[in-house]
């Protein structure tokens, strides 16, 4: 299981960065409190710089599964930007992926900055602005629980929502009665040719998937798992499962995990 590798990441480098460790987190989708959906961009932290049809190119995909990134200066703490770190060392220890400081000679590269509203990602790799956005909450908490910072690094590698891909119907059935007004273009699914599956099916502990109230109107589900098993694991924020990491390694196309893909 690939979330043993996100615990041990989590033990020994926040051990040694930190003296703390960010406790789980499962999510709860209130529009006032949720961070990532109350960043105010596309799906709520989806800061998207094309159409959004749910077509994902090969040139949005980071040259050679490289990310180079910055971190501004003097908007976190020393320990939050270890925190950040850690969630970067989780993603490397189960793919090819690779998070590098951005040397003076780079001009594409990551910029991680502060935000006031929430936490947020633009989708692939750009030429432009490839930006992470995060509320600099304390370790543990908001935008720095260790599972939501790799949420937003996975929406920089190319990730959409779980609840986007063409399956979704077969796994999840959408509540509209109970989604607040003007929020239903947040649950949009896209063809299997916009938005491929990289190898992986439908999976309910997706740490990209949705709680499963999110943009509820009235705190009732916006999305019911089909299978009843998955209705508890929809939202949470411990680390990455299995099929996400299937998922990242077909998609940069990793030599240690190429399944056949969809």
């Amino acid at each position: 299981m690939f979330a043993m590798w996100t615990q041990f990441g989590i033990l020994l480098l926040a051990c040694v960065y930190l003296g703390v460790v960010g406790a789980p987190f499962n999510g709860v989708g209130d529009l006032g409190t949720d961070l990532e959906l109350n960043a105010g961009f596309f799906e709520g932290d989806m800061d998207i710089k094309y159409t959004p049809d749910g077509k994902l190119q090969p040139t949005q995909r980071w040259p050679l599964a490289t990310v180079y990134y910055k971190i501004e200066k003097k908007k976190f703490t020393a320990h939050q930007e270890k925190f950040i770190q850690l969630g970067m060392w989780n993603i490397e220890m189960v793919s090819c992926i690779t998070f590098e400081p951005a040397p003076k000679e780079i001009r594409d590269y990551l910029l991680i900055t502060d935000s006031k509203t929430g936490c947020s990602s633009t989708v692939g790799y750009s030429k432009d602005n490839t930006t992470i956005k995060l509320v600099p909450n304390s370790i543990g908490k908001g935008c720095f629980n260790l599972g939501t910072i790799q949420h937003e690094l996975l929406h920089t590698l190319g990730f959409f929502h779980q609840h986007n891909y063409a399956d979704r119907d077969d796994y999840v059935k959408i509540v509209k009665d109970n989604i607040s007004t003007g929020k239903l273009v947040n649950f949009q699914k896209y063809a299997a040719d916009s938005l491929g599956n990289f190898g992986a099916s439908y999976d309910y502990e997706s740490i990209m998937h949705y709680p499963s109230n999110a943009f509820s109107k009235n705190g009732g589900e916006t999305i019911i798992a089909r299978q009843p098993d998955g209705q508890s694991k929809m939202g949470q924020r411990d680390g990455l499962s299995s099929a996400d990491v299937t998922r990242l390694n077909n998609m940069y196309n990793c030599p240690m995990l190429q399944p056949e893909r969809n």
